[in-house]
């Protein structure tokens, strides 16, 4: 096996189209309509590095076609390509603090080819890029700031349950915090001990520099500086909305594609997500943003009926929104001990959905079996090189448009592999 670590710096990829792979539609190969008029950059920054993971994964498989045809493509390739089926889920998170600049960089370098940043606002009505409004207390060390954690909505107190949001300070502010790895110790006596906690299978390795918080602009200019794509995620708000009486969801949503608008990029290299589908159907009435992702959060749907499904996602056909994106553990489902597509997958293809989904690295180790994104085949998950046997069912039998990763390499070599 050969551990390829080292990010070379070498500006040598044009980012044309025919180098950038787009987001192609399970239905008839499709392309985004104008994705050809975005180019991002002239170079890519870096070639693109895999490292050693994606080796180690298939060096994990049991034995069968898969690993013979993955390893058969190890010994094979020469170089990887970005590719917009591998997405960089706040960056590369599983081992950089998400949604921080180096977090997105990392994912850039393995080859993602779209890059999210989970858009909330300050209390400036700022956008910035936290997973959720209120995590400031879990992803920075705003707890052991004093002066700021009187701030916070719930201040820490020692063995108390802070929260801390967004909206609790201006942007000048959160940009005097340093982000760090998403945990936290439940109980804490002190302000540090509360910032640790950190899972075993990450690392703290990347935060010792104080990486910043970046706004959703400074996403944008990084992301278009290497020449790759973009999915931002409008988080749900978790203050009453409109916020402060004038700032209505519709006044945030429409924020959010302006500042694209801003950074002269052009909407068909821009998947805009929601969970709340009625932004989704906002993008797709009001603006140029026509590629808009209603994210699947209702887990129980894992069992509807197919009439149901019908009702359920009417609204959204009627508006023409194209991409659906439910988490792993429902597009799957185990007959016998073979994973296959689920019903739930089923529907969204009868449908005509093109369907992303979340989210590949975020279990830890597979020993035992994955949790809660591989739920329906955690009977026959056991081994960390069972996520290429995931993302093959995913691939073929579900026809998946796009896949967030926690570690992006792992994604981009598999669709090298599979010319994704």
């Amino acid at each position: 096996m050969i551990f390829n670590v080292i990010f070379l710096f070498v500006a040598i990829l044009f980012a044309s189209a025919a180098d950038a792979r787009r987001l192609k539609g399970s239905k008839g190969n499709k392309e985004a309509k104008s994705s050809k008029n975005y180019k991002g950059t002239k170079y890519a920054k870096h070639s693109v590095q895999v490292g050693d993971r994606p080796y180690f994964v298939i060096d994990s498989m049991a034995e069968g076609g898969l690993k013979d045809e993955l390893l058969e493509c190890a010994k094979d390739i020469k170089e990887f390509e970005k590719s917009d089926w591998s997405i960089g889920h706040r960056g590369a998170c599983l081992m950089y603090p998400e949604h921080t600049l180096e977090s997105y960089k990392a994912a850039l370098v393995q080859g993602a080819g779209i890059v999210e940043c989970d858009v909330t606002f300050t209390k400036d009505r700022q956008l910035i890029c936290r997973h959720a409004q209120c995590d400031l207390h879990t992803t920075t060390d705003v707890v052991a700031r004093p002066e700021l954690n009187a701030k916070c909505t719930v201040p820490f107190t020692p063995g108390g349950s802070p929260q801390c949001c967004a909206s609790d300070f201006t942007l000048a502010e959160i940009k005097t915090l340093c982000a760090k790895m998403d945990a936290r110790v439940s109980g804490a006596a002190t302000p540090e001990e509360y910032i640790g906690g950190v899972a075993s299978f990450r690392t703290t390795l990347y935060q010792n520099e104080c990486p910043e918080v970046p706004t959703h602009m400074e996403s944008i200019e990084l992301i278009k500086e290497y020449g790759a794509k973009f999915t931002p995620e409008l988080k749900t708000p978790q203050v009453q909305m409109p916020y402060e009486g004038d700032y209505t969801q519709e006044d945030y949503a429409q924020q959010m594609v302006d500042e694209y608008i801003q950074a002269g990029v052009d909407p068909s290299a821009v998947w805009p997500q929601s969970f709340l589908w009625d932004d989704a159907i906002y993008w797709l009435k009001n603006t140029d943003f026509k590629q808009a992702v209603a994210l699947v959060g209702d887990y129980d749907d894992y069992t509807i009926s197919a009439s149901d499904f019908a009702n359920k996602v009417a609204g959204l056909k009627e508006a023409g929104v194209q991409y659906i994106a439910p988490p792993t553990n429902m597009l799957v489902a185990l007959d016998g001990n073979k994973i296959v597509a689920s019903n739930y997958a089923k529907y969204c293809m009868d449908h005509d959905f093109d369907i992303i989904t979340w989210t590949l690295e975020r279990s830890g180790p597979l020993v035992a079996g994955g949790g809660f994104y591989y739920g329906p085949v955690t009977d026959v998950i056991d081994r960390d090189g069972d996520m290429f046997e995931l993302l093959h069912v995913l691939d073929k039998e579900v026809g998946i448009v796009g896949i967030f990763s926690d570690w992006p390499a792992t994604t981009t070599f598999y669709a090298n592999c599979m010319d994704l």
